[in-house]
């Protein structure tokens, strides 16, 4: 397993990060189904055995439960093999299921105090505003952040989600570890600004979503697609509904024959691909059982060359192109 480090951070981590956003389950609007507790936990050990050395998680992530989970695994682990952890703040459950933005800094606080007695440490590794809602009060939220650092409450502080004005803001208080942005070769929009921006300021990328919640993963279908119950966020996403959906398959189906012929899948070319450019230190792999990082966590000694490269990039211009069209239609 490759490591990177953090931007200008005290961190280095493992390019295959441990997300673990679908095993808090289903109990809020943006849940994954049903979790099997055992399953999830297993799962949080072995990707520690694959070379794993960090966990990204977060207390809104089924109202602490993904938190909850990573502590009971971590308490499984030797103390010399434990990875590092990171979490957020920022996003309050509400009783319908949805999530609030709150950063002032007594929420800060209040959150930090929780997410340590989930996880059952005494600091937290890397630190981030999940989402910059309300967008005025990032600062503040910041500032508590800095302080928090100061106590030796959290080590590090990043940022999820945020655009290049905010980054702005926040740096002109304290330098940023890392930003976390949505990206995989359906999502590219980082490539634009934030990448840039990154790459100029030495911030850390931790990449969320390479896989594009499964699609990149060469194991969806239309079928089971249109089987995602409810209770699965993704039965309501654009992306995983027509016309989108045979769009992107297609192409999922023109990159099979490309990673095999490196002696690779799908779903690790995908991960690669995220990570090609060195500005991204991590890809967050999100993991249900341990199977799925077994597999997953091959592509951390894989780095894909230019030629393979060009051909993805070819591959991705008739993909946007059939995207265009579609959009044409509508």
């Amino acid at each position: 397993m490759q490591h990177r480090q953090l931007g200008n951070s005290s961190l280095k981590f493992s390019v295959i990060g441990l997300g673990t956003w679908a095993i808090g389950g289903s109990n809020w609007k943006y849940g994954w189904g049903h979790q099997d507790e055992r399953e999830a936990i297993d799962g949080i050990t072995h990707a520690v055995e694959c070379g794993v050395n960090w966990i990204d998680t977060a207390p809104i992530y089924g109202s602490g439960n993904s938190e909850i989970l990573v502590g009971r695994a971590l308490k499984e682990i030797p103390v010399e093999q434990r990875p590092f952890v990171a979490t957020k703040h920022g996003r309050i459950m509400q009783e319908d299921g949805t999530p609030r933005g709150d950063l002032t800094p007594e929420n800060v606080r209040r959150e930090c105090a929780l997410s340590l007695e989930r996880l059952g440490v005494e600091h937290i590794d890397l630190y981030q505003i999940h989402w910059p809602d309300p967008d005025s009060g990032i600062e503040a939220a910041w500032e508590t952040m800095v302080k928090l650092k100061e106590e030796g409450l959290v080590r590090e502080i990043g940022v999820s989600n945020c655009n290049v004005s905010q980054l702005e803001r926040l740096q002109k208080i304290h330098p940023i570890a890392s930003l976390q942005p949505h990206y995989n070769m359906f999502s590219r929009e980082f490539e634009e600004q934030l990448l840039p921006y990154c790459q100029a300021n030495k911030i850390g990328v931790v990449a969320y979503s390479p896989m594009c919640k499964g699609l990149l993963t060469g194991k969806f279908t239309a079928e089971r697609a249109a089987a995602l119950t409810e209770e699965d966020h993704r039965s309501r996403d654009a992306q995983f509904l027509e016309p989108r959906l045979s769009v992107h398959l297609d192409l999922v189906e023109k990159l099979k024959p490309l990673a095999a012929s490196a002696g690779h899948d799908v779903v690790q070319l995908a991960i690669c691909w995220v990570l090609r450019d060195a500005t991204v230190t991590s890809a967050i792999i999100g993991t249900r059982k341990p199977e799925q990082i077994q597999q997953t966590a091959q592509a951390g000694d894989w780095n894909l060359d230019s030629t393979l490269v060009e051909e993805i990039d070819s591959l991705l211009k008739v993909h946007d192109t059939q995207l265009e069209e579609l959009e044409a239609k509508s």
